[in-house]
């Protein structure tokens, strides 16, 4: 079982946890029935997010028929898992510090830019347009914070990193896709068509594992990094902090550190893995078929491309980028190799559009989240 891992993790959180927060006195019983609701509402967001970007892991595996959409989905999410032990926790450092001053914050602009992003996420997935889970988060923390302190609360380093993966996550996503299927049409030239599509069908599983890696260790680092800021504004600090005793710490692969607590990490990736394995099946027709059409060869160009990219993006900086721009910029990458009319733009500029208008959306949609809760709930919890 995949999820085994988190029962450790958590009885481990809860042993650690027993003599820092106290169990008696009224005080203390509807702040930690919030601070629970509000951490479940941050599963729900990264449960969507794998829901969201499911079709992002799987639409071009499914599209040339290497897997059908239930093996698909299973082995995306696997896959989404298992990259809890192989990219640290950098990108959640970069969202729980680097974009919002936490003490200028409280636990209500946490909540509040989870719901913008939330109801975000879910009218774009109603829509089938694959826009970014994250910029949603990021954009409705940004709101919410704005709407509690004004321009103050934001940390601009952290913004400029934000921006800078909007703009080069799908510009690399679209070279690196176009480069590839250059360089793989020369290398196979002189092969049939029948062969390359048969090695490439079994390439194309690597490529898939590798885009879903990706995913899983970008995205759901956002969620962890929320989790993080809202227990420690909450000043529950020390539920976070990673356990370096841990027999857990026994998984760190490939040099990766983390400095999250383990039931934070497996919790978070365990959301978005079950995320992924309902999917969002309207994306995958978006993706799979309306951009462009595709060749296992372009399936396996395309998921290896916004792999690339999105490692890069993880491991060396911390920036939390968008996967879902860089899959579809590879996507746009591979098919203008074909030619430009092998590319259906319209939908480029309907998903730009979705993306322009996504952060200041989301931002709008938690600032009026927190309004309400700042009007309602905030005033019983004093």
């Amino acid at each position: 079982m995949i999820f085994t891992p988190i029962l450790a993790a958590a009885a481990e959180a809860s042993a650690s946890a027993t003599s820092t927060i106290p169990t008696t006195g009224t005080s203390m019983v509807a702040p930690m029935a919030l601070i629970i609701v509000m951490i479940f509402f941050a599963l729900l967001f990264d449960f969507l997010n794998g829901f969201h970007d499911a079709a992002n892991s799987i639409a071009t595996i499914v599209a040339t028929r290497v897997l059908t959409p239930s093996a698909a989905v299973a082995w995306a999410a696997f896959f989404n898992f298992v990259a809890a032990f192989i990219f640290g926790t950098k990108v959640a450092s970069t969202i729980s510090g680097d974009l919002v001053d936490n003490k200028l914050i409280d636990i209500y602009v946490v909540f509040g830019g989870l719901m913008g992003a939330i109801i975000w996420n879910i009218i774009t997935w109603w829509l089938g347009l694959p826009t970014s889970s994250s910029h949603a988060l990021v954009g409705g923390l940004g709101g919410a914070a704005v709407a509690k302190s004004g321009l103050a609360a934001l940390k601009w380093g952290g913004w400029k990193l934000v921006l800078l993966g909007i703009v080069l996550a799908p510009l690399l996503g679209f070279l690196i896709g176009a480069i590839n299927m250059i360089l793989v049409s020369w290398m196979v030239r002189r092969q049939s068509p029948h062969k390359v599509d048969v090695v490439f069908r079994k390439l194309q599983l690597v490529s898939a594992a590798l885009y879903s890696l990706g995913h899983g260790g970008n995205d759901a680092q956002k969620t962890m990094g929320i989790i993080v800021m809202l227990l420690s504004t909450a000043g529950m600090s020390q539920w976070t902090h990673a356990n370096p005793n841990s027999p857990m710490n026994a998984f760190h692969l490939f040099g990766a550190e983390h400095n999250v607590a383990w039931w934070i990490i497996l919790t978070c990736h365990a959301a978005i893995a079950l995320g992924t394995m309902f999917g969002g099946w309207r994306i995958v027709k978006t993706l799979g078929h309306s951009i462009t059409r595709l060749q296992p060869v372009g399936g396996f160009c395309a998921e290896s491309a916004a792999a690339m990219a999105i490692f890069g993006f993880t491991k060396i900086r911390g920036i939390p980028i968008s996967t879902t721009h860089a899959i579809t910029g590879a996507i746009l990458g591979v098919g203008t190799t074909r030619g430009m009319r092998s590319v259906r733009w319209i939908w480029g500029q309907r998903i730009l559009m979705a993306w322009v208008l996504t952060i200041p959306c989301a931002a709008f949609m938690s600032a009026i989240t927190y309004g309400i809760v700042h009007w309602t709930i905030e005033p019983f919890m004093k």
